[in-house]
């Protein structure tokens, strides 16, 4: 049984009769064991002229900029020359490893190859494997081989579930007269429609003419009506920004764990990963929500607006771009404005969610070494694989990116009194980058004063898709020029400052036209030390050690055991509080475990900092600050 509906194939058929000569490119996913947590896979080439065959696996897979080395989940590698199901004669083919996701098949001229091998699946995240008793999730950049020369042609996926009753969700179109059998226009395609495989909930519903789902395994306090309903909020909002929606149907995957979170855009569907209990606490949804905001966005921003780099995916090594602080970190700006748009918070809760990241921003040493355009570049080697340092070295271009974006929000609407905003930079860069020429118009009311008027509506206000243009990637240059042709103004020395370099951000210059100041919260009691600790194993740890901090001029590293502090026993719950008996210049021993060795270091306190940031009205603002505000958030600023 499958939950998919059955769309017109012609596009995959077109893609076939251009290739007439092409081989077919087939593959079977079975998972007879499930508790094994093994897929079995095999990839049949059928109408191969060539004496050898290279199969290679991707290294990543686009949305998650980690290379990841998914060929080392692959065992039980062989290979079979001729029909393996009706050829007496097929026998082995002699093969190879080229590199570490590299497979070389000598064919011997065989133009039927049939290649078997299991893929290991315990890795319950959005951008990997999962199989278990109860379902099979699988990324096909985590499991399927691409045949290089062969990434435009059409791969077919074959599922067959260990049990008659595991349904098979894909956004992927159902093959005509083969069961469970999807085609993929190509392997772009294919890496960007995950498969859920179980037996899962199925909930159809309707947003603005178009079909949805929304897909849930695990058990939780979920309640599908609420989440439904919410999720249709979202959806209209953001489609209501850029003038509709891009596609015919739409899955939202969840899966329901323990503690895991995240989430995975894909360009029909997003896989998004969320604690099984934490439906209910306002917060907790909340923070559902903005996950939901988040990824759905993405199918506008980076899944269609994507950097050049990007433009084309090369899945063997690292795609380096210094764009994604926009890419993501804008994303992240909309993930707070889209809920608020939508009525899951008032414009406290707005400001609250802001002053958060701020206060995360400025509490991170590494803000004042790397820029956001670094960030962006390396997210390869640091956002992922942080370790004692991070902290003091490194800023995620999440957080950077979405500060920088909610200043230039700012700095574009006090220029043109909230004519102009950033959603006019998200719909420029849709119109020039984006696009979807397939789509048919999409019919529902833009009449709106707070809709999108994109330039491209026909005579009866709906956006016509098939003036725009293709997808297209965009330069560092190009998205910097699009941003300054909203604002209409010059924004090298923004960017020179804030995106390319570390200089601290000027909150209360683009706050101050709407009333607004970034205030300094309470300072904490105790004097500062420089340090982060943790229970580990029932070891009282030192996990962070700031750079330049009181702690690091002492020789105490992250990874030291903490002992005592003035010669007295201390735990990592205790520690803040025995400091506060001390206060800035005091010199006290600690005493560690360095390396096994015992190490009783003086250390000199030093004033504490900041620990939050909040943005507040100015104390008496003047009648065009709140004119701004209320023009901004529709709310006067006595809301807030």
């Amino acid at each position: 049984m499958t939950d998919v509906t059955r769309f017109d194939t012609s596009e995959v058929a077109d893609n076939l009769n251009r290739q007439l000569t092409a081989p077919t490119i087939q593959y079977s996913v079975a998972m007879p064991n499930p508790e094994s947590h093994l897929f079995e896979v095999t990839l049949r080439v059928q109408g191969w002229s060539q004496p050898v065959l290279d199969l290679k696996m991707p290294v990543w897979t686009p949305g998650s900029y980690l290379v990841r080395e998914y060929a080392r989940h692959l065992q039980d590698f062989r290979t079979l020359g001729g029909d393996s199901l009706r050829d007496s004669y097929a026998r082995a083919l002699p093969w190879r490893k080229q590199s570490k996701n590299h497979w070389q098949i000598e064919t011997d001229s065989v133009s039927d190859i049939t290649v078997f091998y299991r893929i290991f699946a315990n890795e319950l995240t959005v951008r990997t494997n999962h199989l278990d008793s109860t379902h099979g999730y699988f990324n096909p950049a985590a499991l399927c081989f691409f045949l290089p020369g062969f990434e435009r042609h059409c791969y077919t996926v074959t599922v067959v579930p260990p049990e008659p009753e595991w349904r098979t969700v894909t956004t992927l179109p159902p093959v005509s007269g083969q069961n469970l059998t999807f085609a993929a226009a190509d392997f772009d395609t294919l890496v960007d429609s995950p498969f859920e495989i179980g037996c899962h909930e199925v909930y159809d519903f309707e947003v603005l003419l178009k079909a949805h789902q929304l897909v849930v395994w695990g058990k939780g306090n979920l309640e599908p009506d609420r989440v439904i309903r919410d999720i249709q909020k979202i959806i209209e909002v953001e489609a209501k920004m850029f003038g509709g929606l891009p596609y015919e149907r739409y899955v939202f995957l969840l899966h329901l764990s323990g503690s895991g979170f995240g989430g995975l855009e894909h360009k029909d569907s997003c896989t998004l990963n969320y604690p099984r209990f934490s439906f209910r606490a306002k917060d907790k949804y909340e923070r559902f929500i903005q996950l939901v905001a988040h990824e759905f966005f993405h199918l506008w921003n980076v899944k269609r607006i994507r950097p050049k780099a990007l433009e084309v995916f090369d899945y063997e090594k690292e795609n380096y771009t210094p764009s994604l602080w926009f890419s993501e970190g804008t994303t992240s700006y909309y993930d707070l404005v889209i809920p608020f748009r939508a009525d899951f918070y008032n414009v406290k809760g707005f400001f609250q969610n802001i002053s958060k990241e701020i206060t995360r921003l400025q509490t991170i040493p590494g803000r004042n070494v790397q820029p956001a355009s670094e960030s962006s570049w390396d997210a390869w080697i640091k956002l992922y694989r942080r370790d004692a340092n991070s902290d003091n070295s490194q800023i995620s271009y999440y957080l950077k990116g979405e500060v920088v974006s909610f200043l230039l929000d700012l700095l574009i609407r006090a220029r043109h009194g909230n004519d102009r905003s950033l959603d006019d930079v998200m719909r420029l860069m849709w119109q020039k980058f984006g696009g979807n020429n397939s789509a048919e118009n999409d019919d529902f009311d833009l009449n709106s004063e707070t809709a999108a008027k994109p330039a491209n509506l026909t005579s009866n206000g709906e956006l016509n898709y098939h003036s725009l243009p293709t997808e297209i990637g965009f330069t560092p240059e190009e998205l910097q020029s699009a941003i300054e042709s909203v604002a209409g103004i010059d924004l090298s020395d923004f960017f020179a400052r804030y995106v390319d370099g570390t200089e601290e951000l000027p909150y209360d210059q683009y706050l101050e036209p709407f009333g607004l100041k970034l205030a300094i919260g309470e300072t904490s009691e105790t004097p500062r030390i420089g340090w982060t600790l943790g229970t580990e194993n029932g070891r009282e740890m030192v996990k962070f050690v700031e750079a330049g901090s009181p702690a690091q001029f002492a020789g105490i590293d992250a990874g030291d055991e903490l002992l005592a502090i003035a010669g007295f026993r201390v735990n990592a719950e205790q520690a803040a509080e025995r400091l506060k008996d001390y206060r800035p210049g005091d010199t006290i021993e600690v005493t560690v475990f360095h390396q096994d060795e015992l190490r009783t270091c003086p250390v000199t306190l030093a004033q504490s900092r900041p620990t939050r940031y909040s943005i507040v009205p100015v104390d008496r603002p003047t009648a065009i600050q709140q004119q701004n505000f209320t023009g901004w958030l529709g709310v006067s600023l006595s809301k807030l």
